[in-house]
């Protein structure tokens, strides 16, 4: 297939999650999440975002603190926003899956059998750190804050778009940084860096993860950004073991740009590996 033809088949790929990212959206807009609506028109109507946010607040948000519209705009804003988020949480899996699709055909047996485990780490390590994020540095981010409400004499009142957005952001990023570990290993595996380079620049290392932790979750706490910095810690030195463990068993690749290009006995010109002749001077390297 030409550059083209690859890049049409892309854009005809990319359009099913397309679809299903605006069907999600609207469906989590108007779909009512009671379904004795559809029988009862005069029932009070919830659609499926208005009970995904009310969950949401009866799980992290302290009984003590009120949520409140700043902007008449505010709540409308929170409905579009949290509507494709949630729906694009639903496309998730189908982008996945369609961009698996696309690259699969030109995967030898070899690499469709080592991108299964990639796939499924890099799933376990996400979704893993979606549930901690949500339920355990969320509560304990806002709990941290609420402190000093009661010191400098204010109202633990917080804006609506204000929590849900600290809820959606420091889950996700806490769900990425999980996958740090995953691809810690490969970048071993593959030979881009060794388990001894990290080992021995450690401190530079955590310095860079506090860095990150600080630019990803600001004003989010000092006991969220210490949390997540101590769970950032600790999926690093899981990485550096299970990528000594690829280093012991010799499974280390020499990065292609590393190996040096056979050359002619007679002329020094780079010639093909495979080559018998050299293509300057036509001499046999046999």
């Amino acid at each position: 297939m030409t550059f083209w033809e690859h890049t049409e088949e892309f854009i005809k790929r990319l359009k099913i999650p397309l679809y299903t990212l605006i069907i999600a959206t609207i469906a989590m807009m108007v779909f009512p999440a009671n379904i004795s609506f559809l029988s009862d028109p005069l029932a009070y109507y919830e659609p499926l975002v208005a009970v995904i946010l009310r969950l949401i607040r009866e799980q992290a948000l302290p009984p003590n603190v009120k949520l409140i519209g700043f902007e008449f705009v505010a709540p409308i804003e929170l409905y579009f926003v949290a509507s494709f988020f949630f729906g694009l949480a639903v496309t998730a899996p189908v982008l996945a899956y369609e961009i698996f699709r696309f690259i699969d055909p030109a995967l030898y047996p070899h690499e469709r059998r080592a991108l299964y485990p990639f796939i499924l780490s890099f799933l376990t390590l996400f979704v893993g750190g979606l549930i901690l994020g949500y339920f355990l540095l969320v509560p304990y981010g806002i709990a941290a804050l609420l402190p000093f409400f009661q010191i400098t004499g204010a109202e633990p009142v917080i804006s609506v778009t204000s929590f849900y957005y600290f809820v959606f952001f420091l889950t996700l990023m806490t769900g990425i940084v999980s996958t740090f570990p995953l691809f810690l290993v490969l970048f071993v595996k593959f030979g881009i860096v060794k388990t001894k380079t990290l080992t021995k620049n450690r401190r530079y290392v955590y310095f860079a993860l506090l860095v990150l932790v600080l630019l990803i979750t600001p004003g989010e706490g000092g006991l969220a950004n210490f949390m997540l910095f101590f769970i950032m810690a600790l999926l690093f030195e899981g990485g550096i073991l299970v990528a000594k463990h690829y280093e012991k068993k010799g499974e280390i690749r020499e990065p292609r740009w590393l190996v040096e290009a056979p050359k002619c006995k007679f002329c020094g010109k780079t010639i093909p590996a495979s080559a018998t002749f050299c293509p300057k001077c036509g001499k046999s390297q046999k």
